[in-house]
Order: structure tokens, then sequence, then C-alpha cells
């Protein structure tokens, strides 16, 4: 987490605009079977684990990753390094009220936090119109850190194909991490999480809206594990 924190510091020290990526196991088992995640990911400036079972790959495959970067435990970080630094955050997507309710709640558990603006967009393709007007919104803000609130993959193919029209020196998309920031989900207590079991609290918490996601990448994870342990396998290939 601290060299994921430094990296961000580095980026917007350079004030070249650039992304960086969070990947989880559904966003590995995306990027198997989308070939235009291939060139987003090569994109990124860098990209960390989120999720245990993509350090236990890297564990199998013989490359350890220090620890998992959990997106919804960087926007934590972010924001207190961002107080700390007069970093300027921009929040971008999500369910209406959900960033305006996580820049509150951040500003009040980091004073100084600058919050440079907000976009809610409509859960529907925009226009091309509203789209470079929105653009144009992030730009004029000047933000040195760009957190969105997608879903996968389309947040990522969104940074990837907007970031040098956003100008935007760091920019990241974190998913339902802005829900846990407004209080909106609850998060997995540390204990659970440090055992690899987030992923178990979440579907307690949300069957409803994990339980196809999670079946699917389950079956994803078993055929890759499978599949590794043959004789001629190649190394567990990572986002």
């Amino acid at each position: 987490m601290e060299e994921a924190v430094a990296e961000v510091g580095g980026l917007i020290e350079r004030r070249e605009p650039s992304y960086f990526i969070t990947a989880n196991l559904n966003y590995a088992m995306l990027t198997e079977g989308d070939a235009e995640l291939d060139s987003v990911n090569r994109g990124a400036a860098f990209v960390v684990a989120d999720g245990m079972p993509l350090l236990w790959a890297t564990r199998a495959a013989g490359r350890r990753l220090p620890e998992r970067v959990a997106g919804s435990d960087l926007i934590i970080e972010l924001s207190r390094e961002a107080a700390k630094r007069g970093w300027r955050v921009f929040l971008v997507g999500g369910r209406e009220g959900v960033a305006a309710e996580a820049a509150r709640r951040l500003c009040e558990r980091f004073p100084g936090l600058t919050i440079a603006g907000i976009e809610v967009p409509p859960f529907r393709r925009q226009t091309e119109a509203e789209e470079e007007s929105m653009v144009g919104r992030i730009r004029a803000a000047r933000p040195d850190l760009l957190i969105g609130a997608f879903s996968q993959p389309y947040g990522e193919k969104w940074l990837a194909a907007n970031v040098e029209r956003l100008g935007v020196p760091a920019c990241v998309q974190l998913g339902a991490s802005l829900d846990f920031a407004a209080g909106r989900v609850r998060r997995c207590p540390p204990l659970v999480g440090r055992l690899g079991l987030e992923w178990a609290f979440r579907f307690a918490v949300e069957p409803l809206r994990l339980g196809g996601r999670y079946l699917k990448n389950g079956w994803f994870l078993a055929r890759r594990l499978l599949s590794s342990l043959r004789p001629s396998a190649q190394p567990i290939r990572l986002p």
C-alpha cells in the first residue's frame, strides 16, 4: 500500500496524464476474455492486485507480491495523503448522492482535503456532447487525482480512452470503493480481510448482486489453477 501511494505521488509530480489499475479476480477473468483490456493494462502506469486470489497466483508463479492493495483501503490512504500534500481530488461515477456523501465523510476525516469536483453521469451511454462537456468540467477543475466509480471493465476502458483529454496526472477506477467511503456498504472486519475471506463477507451482505459474478469468478479460478498443474503449463498470467 505504501508503495502504491508513493507511485501515485510520483505520477502527480510528473504532471503527465496517466492512469493505474486495481485488478481483482473479476478483472483478471474479464481480461482473459477481452483482447481490448490487454492494451488497456499495458497502457497503465502500474497495476496492483486488489484480491487475495491474485496474490496466491503470484506465489504459485514464483513472483510473490508483498500484499493486497484493496481499492476500498486505497481510497482512504490516497485521501489521507492528498490532505497532507494538497492534492486536488475529483470524484466521478457512482449512484446519485454517493460521491457527495463520500466527499463529505472523507473531508470530515481528513481536514484540509480538497475535493475539486464531483460528476455523476447517468446510468446510460452518454452522448458525445454530454461526455465532452463532462470531460471539459473535469479539466477545468484541475485535479491532481481522479477517482472513478464505474463498473468493470467500463471504467478502466473509459479512463484509457480519455486520459489525454482529461489531463489528470493520476486516474484510477475504484468501483464500489465510493460506496464504502460513503458508508452505503459495510466493510468486512479486518481479520476477515487478512484471511482472504472478504468475498464471503460481501456475498453475505449482497448475495443477489454478487452471486452470479462470484460463481463465474470461482469457475475461472478453478480452470486456471487446474491448467497450471499440467506439466507443460505456462505460469499464470496476470493482468
